[in-house]
Formats: C-alpha cells, structure tokens, sequence
C-alpha cells in the first residue's frame, strides 16, 4: 500500500514494477487487516460502538459483503459510510483519460480498450488517490437511472461525430465512474422502486446495463447503503429483491451511557471562543445537556420512533456557549462560567430536532422543551446531593436552612445578562446555599462554586421546593407557599367566584 504517488506512467513501466491489480473488496480486506494487525485506529472520531457496531461492519467487510447501516437520524451512519475510503490503497493506476477507473491490466470501457490496442505498453497511466474512489448519493425522489448507471448523450456524440449505436456516447452515471471504488446510498428507501430495480444488476452480477446496448459492463465496486427504519412507512421502501442481496445489515443506536454522549458532544461542539471570552464548562453542565437528550429519548411528548438526534446535544452545547460569550462581551468580562439561565438557551437546539406526539403538540415545543430540561436538571443534582423528595427527613433536612431564608420573604433575582459580580452577591446572599454545594461537591475553583450554588438552586424549584417566575430575560427565584398567597394579589371579589372557598 503506497503513501506516495508512484513515478510510473506507461502500462509497460506498470507491467515492469510487478504491480498487480486485486478487487475492490479484496482491497479492502487485505488493508483491514493489515490495521488489525498494527493496532491503528480504524474508525476515527466514532465513539459508543466500539462493542457493538463496529465489530460488526468489520465482520462484513472481512467477509467480502455490501452492507446497510440501518438506524434512527444522528446515529453517525454517514460519518462511517465516508471513514471506508481509509481501508483503500493510497493511489491507484487507471487508464489515464478514462471516465471509468479502468484497470490498467483488465480494461472494460472501449476508451481504454481502444487505447492499449493503439498505443501497447505506451498507454499512458494515472494515479487517483483513494479520496476519489468514494461515491456518493442522496437517495431522492427524482433520481433517474441515469444518474445512477447512465444513458445515451446524444449532445456528446453529436460534438464527436459518433454514431448513437458507439458505445464511446454512452454518458456514465454516477456508481460506474466509481468503478474500482466505494458507492453509498444514503436514505435508500426515498429511492423509486423502479430506480431500485436497476441497482439488482449491479448487487448480485455486478454488472450494469445501458439503454440501447447489448453489451453489459463488469463493474469492480462495493456498495454500502443507510436508511432510517421511519421511512420505511413515511416515504417509501426498500424492495425485498434489492434488500436480499445486501449481504449484511447493521442497526446502529444511541449512545447507551452517558459519558459517551458527553464526549460525542465534546468532540463535535464548537467550543474555542477565545478570540471573545474563556468560558469555562463545569463537568455537572455538560451532564445535564446529555441528561436532556436521554430525557428527551423516554419522554411522553416525543414520538421515539423519530429519533432524537445526537446533533441535538452539539447545537445545544453551542447556543449554551454562545449565551455565556453573549454575557461576558455585554459585561466585558474577559472569563465566565455556565449558568442555569445559559441552560435554558439551548431550548431552539430541541425545538427544531424533537418530533412532538399529539400530546406533545397540545402542550407546546417550548413548553416540552422545558419539561425536558428541568427533568435533566433535577436528576443530574440527585446523583450529587440528597433527594430534596426523599422521604427521610435526614435529606430534606439539609436544606431546610436555604428554604427558611427564602420563608422569611427573601428572593434571588438573576437576569440573565446579570455581571459576575452582581451574579456572586446574589447567590451569597442565601443562607446555607454555599455550605449545601461545599459538602456534597468539590468544585475545581470559585468560578465553579457559583455554578454548582445556581444548579442547587433550579433543582429545588424543579422538585417544587421555590417558586421561579421566568421571564424571557429574568429569572426570580421566591419561598414556595408565598408566591401562592401572592398569585392572589389584585383579584377582584367576582374572581373568588372561582374558588370553593
């Protein structure tokens, strides 16, 4: 396998090196293997199936099969599809000129042939690098088959002068100019049936078909596809001959533990905002933008058979970075933490990527978007602190102080562009809020304290121990019972009217 393009530049100096040429599959296995054998990393950037999914696609490839990866949006189906071109030879000779990757040594297209009967061990030879021998098609419902195997160019033989009948006016479509490569369909079941049908050639013969041609081309290529399971109702199908002769099928998943989802998100999410401010990202933050997702995954108001996309936790991370950057410019700070009022940013992040059941409409996506995130919230603070719903009196006890101060008609007023200053004097003002986070955690620095003393503070309102009244901007946290009495305040004596009282 050469990791430099090759001097070599006529079919006889190609005969002379002793090169031989090997399927594509072949190609691919002999170079598994080789990274087997050398302990490299085969599937870069791709975390949570290292037991499961991928095990399993290197089984079909050892086993010389096309192969679906079938699985719900956000699965990184196509980020796997796209990593197979690594498992290709760095360079690979071809007829130079052709349209078709022709081997060099085994021609198919009459170009080449042409040629090498012409020009003998003169025939001048290319070198395409491996990141050409990748294909790619979005399955849509206009693709033709000419786009995908090819048709008669009558403009081309007209510019030529070529009878309709040469095989040299044949326009190639889109997987026999990947001959000798890698071919993906993605989305399958939005492929026609009809245009499916022409793919059957080509999976079980491999060979393709020509409109108005007898002769059939042998193509060298491997096939890979993906598919969500909806669309099998939604948009379309999979036609059971085209489904039997791909060889292997893969269901991909979910990330199953949390700490994958939160390196996923990690890897992908746009966080270098040094050019505007350092943000610094508590560990607790990064586990409640996960919890939502896993939340988001069982919740009521979500239709599961859509999917939650882990693009949602990575467009949700970068709105919460950007609401802390916003912050921190608006206050020129030159340093700043997350807050819980960064948290609730990321509610367009679920808005735009959940898919609501009837009762999920009828509540709202904001509305479900919040549920989700409180819900995270309230759990992430279970793993760390006592449960404030805990029936022993131990654990409620521990927070009696910080509920007594807000009994006594204190509140906390935290808007959301509030300065650090401003944000710490807030929190400080609560009894018993800094000794709650300090013996139960051991934040990393000040900054993080502030961070932590917020959570704490969210978390008893989500198990209904403070009220928070939440306004676009602002958020005031009050004693539980008196912000009851208080929603009576400027009723008239017909609104009691309302009430058995």
């Amino acid at each position: 396998m050469s990791t430099k393009k090759p001097a070599i530049s006529t079919l006889g100096e190609l005969k002379a090196s002793g090169w031989h040429s090997i399927s594509i599959k072949d190609e691919i296995r002999k170079n598994l293997i080789e990274k087997i054998r050398n302990g490299e990393a085969l599937f870069e950037g791709v975390l949570g199936y290292e037991k499961t999914v991928l095990p399993q696609i290197q089984h079909a490839i050892l086993s010389r099969h096309d192969l679906i990866l079938l699985g719900l949006r956000g699965q990184a189906k196509t980020r796997i599809l796209r990593s197979l071109v690594n498992f290709l030879d760095e360079y690979m000779p071809i007829v130079a000129g052709s349209e078709i990757n022709d081997d060099p040594l085994k021609p198919l297209s009459k170009f080449a042939k042409d040629q090498i009967a012409v020009k003998g061990d003169e025939t001048p030879i290319d070198w395409i690098h491996r990141s050409h021998r990748y294909g790619e098609k979005l399955a849509t419902p206009d693709t033709t088959v000419a786009d995908l195997i090819g048709d008669i160019d009558p403009i081309k033989a007209a510019t030529h002068k070529l009878n309709l009948a040469d095989e040299n006016a044949i326009n190639f479509g889109l997987i026999p100019r990947t001959n000798r490569g890698i071919f993906v369909i993605n989305e399958l079941p939005d492929l026609q049936p009809r245009i499916q049908v022409a793919l059957l050639n080509i999976m079980q013969e491999r060979d393709i078909q020509i409109r108005g041609f007898n002769v059939r081309i042998p193509l060298d290529i491997s096939m890979a596809f993906s598919a969500n399971p909806e669309d099998y109702t939604n948009r379309g199908n999979i036609i059971t001959p085209l489904k039997d002769r791909i060889d292997a099928q893969i269901i991909t998943h979910y990330p199953k533990e949390l700490e994958i989802g939160i390196e996923i998100t990690r890897q992908e999410a746009w966080d270098d905002r040094q050019e505007s401010a350092t943000i610094h990202v508590p560990h607790i933050y990064r586990e409640i933008i996960e919890r939502a997702a896993f939340e988001a995954r069982e919740s009521e108001y979500v239709d599961q058979k859509s999917g939650v996309s882990t693009r949602m936790t990575i467009t949700a991370m970068e709105q919460i970075l950007s609401s802390a950057e916003r912050r921190a410019v608006m206050n020129n700070e030159s340093t700043t933490t997350l807050r819980i009022a960064d948290i609730f940013h990321m509610v367009p992040a679920l808005t735009g990527k959940l898919e609501l059941v009837y009762e999920g409409e009828q509540e709202g996506a904001i509305s479900v978007a919040k549920h989700i995130i409180g819900k995270a919230v309230s759990k992430t603070f279970k793993n760390y602190f006592p449960d404030p719903q805990s029936r022993n009196g131990d654990d409620k006890s521990k927070y009696s102080v910080i509920t007594d101060w807000f009994t006594k008609g204190n509140e906390v007023n935290l808007p959301d562009v509030i300065s650090f200053d401003q944000y710490k004097k807030q929190l400080d003002s609560v009894d018993g809020l800094r000794k709650l986070v300090s013996e139960n955690v051991k934040p990393e620095s000040e900054l993080e304290m502030y961070s932590w003393m917020d959570l704490a503070l969210e978390a008893l309102h989500q198990n209904s121990m403070l009220s928070k009244e939440d306004k676009d901007d602002h958020s005031r946290y009050s004693d539980m019972v008196g912000s009851m009495f208080s929603s009576f305040d400027g009723l008239k004596d017909e609104d009691y009217e309302d009430f058995d009282i």
